[in-house]
C-alpha cells in the first residue's frame, strides 16, 4: 500500500478531479502559481495574525478588518495564530513536518479555553458558498491534540463581507465525523495503490484546468 500524506485542499482539488490532482501534486508538473488573489490573501491573513497575536496595528486598507477581528480577540482564552496540526495514521498527533505524518493542516486561529475552543478560517473570497468541512477537519485534529477538549466552535469568517459562518462540534462526535472523511480517503488510497487517476469532466474544464493532455480541457 502507497504511504498516503495529505490535507484539505489536496482532498478537495481530488474530488474536483482525479486526474488533475495527480498532474498537479504527484507529477508536479505544474507548480502552484501566486495570482492577485493569492498574494492578496497572503496579505490578509499576515494582518490579522499580527494584529491579533501582537496587536500590531492594521494599515491601509486592512483597517476594514479591525471591528471582526476585535470580536475575535476578544474572544477569552490562549490563541494560537497560524496554529500548525498534523496527525499519524493512528489519529494521535505528530510534529507537522514529520515524516509519518497522515494528514496536516494549519488553522488560521485557535482559542484554547479549558474543555472549549474555538477554531476560525478567515476568508478573503466570496461567501456565497460556504463549505465548513475545512473547520470539521481542524476540530477533528484539535481534538488529537488537545485531550481535555470536549467542544470546539468554528467560524468561517469572510472578512469582505463581515459574515460569519457558524459550526459546533463534540468529542463524543468523533467516531461519527471522521466517518463521513473515509470514503473519500478511501478512494484517495485506492488511486494511489492501483496508479488509476480518473478525469471528472465539469466546469472548471473549460477555463481553470491547465492538464493540457486531458482530452476534456477547454
Amino acid at each position: 500500500m502507497t504511504k498516503l500524506t495529505w490535507s484539505f485542499s489536496a482532498l478537495k482539488e481530488f474530488k474536483t478531479c482525479a486526474r488533475k490532482y495527480h498532474a498537479s501534486r504527484v507529477l508536479k508538473l505544474y507548480p502552484p502559481q501566486e495570482t492577485e488573489a493569492t498574494i492578496y490573501g497572503k496579505l490578509v491573513h499576515t494582518a490579522a495574525e499580527e494584529y491579533v497575536r501582537d496587536g500590531k496595528p492594521l494599515v491601509g486598507n486592512m483597517v476594514q478588518f479591525k471591528k471582526s477581528l476585535d470580536a475575535l480577540a476578544a474572544i477569552p482564552g490562549q490563541k494560537l495564530c497560524e496554529f500548525e496540526m498534523a496527525l499519524k495514521p493512528d489519529g494521535t498527533p505528530c510534529a507537522f513536518d514529520d515524516e509519518g505524518r497522515w494528514v496536516r493542516g494549519i488553522a488560521d486561529l485557535v482559542i484554547l479555553n479549558g474543555p472549549k475552543a474555538f477554531v476560525c478560517d478567515y476568508k478573503t473570497g466570496s461567501a456565497q458558498y460556504p463549505d465548513k468541512s475545512q473547520l470539521e477537519l481542524m476540530a477533528l485534529m484539535l481534538f488529537a491534540h488537545y485531550p481535555e477538549v470536549t467542544e470546539i466552535k468554528g467560524a468561517l469568517l469572510f472578512v469582505h463581507h463581515n459574515r460569519l459562518v457558524s459550526a459546533a462540534y463534540k468529542r463524543k462526535d468523533i467516531e461519527e465525523l471522521w466517518a463521513k472523511w473515509r470514503m473519500d480517503i478511501d478512494m484517495l488510497q485506492m488511486s494511489y495503490d492501483n496508479n488509476t487517476w480518473h478525469p471528472n469532466p465539469n466546469g472548471l474544464c473549460r477555463k481553470w484546468c491547465n492538464v493540457d493532455y486531458c482530452e476534456h480541457r477547454g
